[in-house]
């Protein structure tokens, strides 16, 4: 059995009766994402309130497979955060790779693409872009792949 020290707890759970059945509806029907369900198990496990469980962190752990520390974390998000923040995953900011392409950009390739290829070719190839726009400073460097998703939504 996994190590427990749920004797004195920082992050107390105790959930409203619609909280619970909110949980409970979330486990029931349709199809929601692995850390939503495992977080749902893990607040209706570890509630105090006298509808509640109570089960100690290890416990929780051991059941649903998981570490002490995501029990713990569960715990203090929903004190700390909310009930609704617990259960959605928080959006990014800023995207992980900025665009290569705005608007702007984006727009000349487009014209680039649909303008006459250069000499010696029959068409616009994706690596002849690729070329062409480093050359003309549309952007510092691209690639053939991004090239082609960008035009790929457009056309």
């Amino acid at each position: 059995m996994v190590e427990d020290k749920s004797r004195n707890k920082k992050y107390v759970v105790r959930l409203t009766e619609e909280e619970r059945e909110h949980l409970r509806g979330l486990l029931q029907t349709g199809k929601r994402s692995a850390q939503t369900v495992t977080r749902a198990r893990i607040l209706l496990k570890a509630d105090q309130s006298p509808a509640g469980d109570g089960w100690s962190d290890g416990r929780i752990a051991e059941a649903l497979d998981c570490s002490l520390t995501c029990v713990g974390l569960v715990r203090q998000q929903l004190v700390e955060q909310g009930f609704e923040a617990t259960l959605t995953r928080k959006k990014r900011e800023h995207p992980g790779v900025p665009r290569i392409f705005d608007g702007e950009k984006e727009a000349k390739l487009i014209a680039l693409a649909c303008s006459a290829p250069p000499e010696g070719h029959v068409r616009w190839t994706l690596k002849l872009l690729e070329e062409k726009v480093v050359e003309l400073h549309i952007v510092e460097r691209a690639s053939d792949n991004t090239i082609g998703r960008t035009l790929k939504k457009t056309f």
